[in-house]
């Protein structure tokens, strides 16, 4: 990816939750995309529970819950950091 993202989470988002595998290929993405742009997510969005969830051999998943404690989640197996990234502004944007 060319650089950390920033975005501000909408109001409706409460919060984010992202497993992944320590090792697994699958999960390649979603781990550069963590170490690229966690800091810069959570400067831009302080209080914002984002829930980073690491277990073995786990099927790389985003989850985002939104007011009214709806849960919408997508499948990030063999997916870039950008892709990722893209995933998190696209959930950012619904609802």
């Amino acid at each position: 990816m060319a650089g950390s993202i920033g975005l501000k989470f909408a109001p409706h988002l409460r919060e984010l939750r992202i497993h992944l595998c320590q090792r697994s290929a699958a999960s390649q993405g979603v781990r550069e995309f963590i170490e690229e742009n966690y800091v810069t997510l959570k400067k831009a969005n302080p209080k914002f529970p984002i829930l980073i969830r690491e277990c073995s051999g786990v099927q790389p998943k985003i989850w985002a819950r939104y007011e009214m404690g709806e849960e919408s989640s997508v499948v990030l197996d063999g997916l870039s950091a950008h892709q990722v990234a893209d995933t998190v502004a696209k959930l950012n944007a619904s609802q």
